[in-house]
């Protein structure tokens, strides 16, 4: 039996922490305050001026211009001061483990050939991120699944299979969920206490295209009830979670590293999850997070080393700078002077 691997990162008041005693991965943006926006001018006046400006009417001062508010910098300095602390076990170790994971997953493939079973398995590959590890099982199990011969009576497994087959571009016509309607042409009562069919249809549903109005009646129908079954204690974890999630972003349009890290923390509260994926997506996050913390130190810190680069930083920061105030500060006429200023630039 596979040793289970610990989930890398934690949450702590919204931050999200690294579990191997790293300082926060990244601070929450909204704890930043933005501060009053900035109102900033470039002109300098002369006494004369300042003094003809105190004996106009007021009525004739022209209003201060708005300017946009440029917040800080969210990272600050944390990479560049930022010391990769040693893995929990050594780097070669964890590839070696990740290398026979992977062979354990990719003969799940080769021994999972139930349909439901097999759609399962790339539906949980593919959610918690290590599809880019399986491409050629994921496109010959998505094959199979389209050749093969699917009766399933459960709308959860009917809403999976039509979901998995239109992510991978494979025609699915909406007349897949007609068994589920009565012949008033609605959606039966009996489906509505089934939640966790309800999120795969709602989910499945926004996979439609154009002029598509049953996948439009079965959207509106199943978040009718999915939002009626919010609250009180009604729906256990982590299907709670997936529904307040789905109804604030269903999940084909979700940020799929974003989702993934949700999915992680919930996917072993499944009950049949399974292990070898879990160990896998957790020791391919801890690699790349890794990589990711050692690259961004090294791209915080590349100008105090490669002096080469100061001075195209300066050319780029004087661009943005320029940009920055073209947009927000100049008039027609400033536009105009600073572009033949620009003409003449040696």
């Amino acid at each position: 039996m596979s040793t289970s691997i610990p989930l890398p990162f934690f949450f702590s008041h919204g931050v999200v922490h690294a579990r191997i005693g790293h300082p926060p991965i990244w601070p929450p943006v909204g704890l930043l305050s933005a501060g009053a926006p900035a109102k900033v001018s470039f002109r300098r006046q002369s006494n004369a001026h300042r003094h003809a400006a105190q004996v106009v009417s007021s009525e004739s001062i022209t209003p201060a211009k708005e300017v946009s508010s440029f917040e800080p910098s969210v990272w600050g300095d944390f990479f560049i001061n930022y010391d990769t602390k040693p893995l929990q076990r050594s780097e070669d170790w964890m590839m070696e483990k990740a290398d026979k994971l992977k062979q354990d997953v990719r003969i799940l493939f080769e021994t999972h050939n139930d349909t439901a079973k097999k759609m399962h398995l790339v539906d949980a590959v593919q959610r918690l991120g290590i599809d880019h590890l399986f491409q050629d099982e994921i496109n010959n199990a998505i094959s199979d699944i389209k050749e093969s011969e699917f009766t399933s009576s459960s709308l959860h497994e009917v809403a999976l299979h039509f979901r998995l087959l239109r992510e991978h571009g494979i025609w699915v016509s909406p007349d897949a969920f007609k068994k589920f309607k009565g012949e008033d042409g609605r959606f039966i009562n009996t489906i509505a206490n089934e939640p966790r069919a309800l999120l795969s249809l709602y989910n499945a549903a926004h996979l439609l295209v154009h002029d598509e109005p049953e996948l439009e009646e079965a959207m509106s129908f199943a978040r009718h009830h999915l939002e009626s079954m919010r609250g009180g204690g009604r729906l256990k974890a982590p299907l709670d979670n997936q529904i307040n999630r789905a109804l604030h972003l269903p999940l084909p349009r979700t940020y799929k590293r974003v989702e993934m890290l949700h999915y992680m923390l919930e996917y072993g509260q499944e009950e049949e999850h399974i292990v070898v994926l879990l160990d896998l997506a957790k020791l391919e996050f801890n690699l790349l997070q890794h990589v990711h913390l050692k690259e961004l130190k090294a791209l915080s810190q590349w100008w105090k080393d490669l002096y080469g680069y100061v001075e195209l930083s300066h050319i780029i920061g004087f661009t943005i700078l320029m940009d920055d105030t073209y947009d927000d500060h100049a008039t027609i006429e400033e536009c105009r002077k600073l572009n033949e200023a620009i003409q003449r630039f040696d």
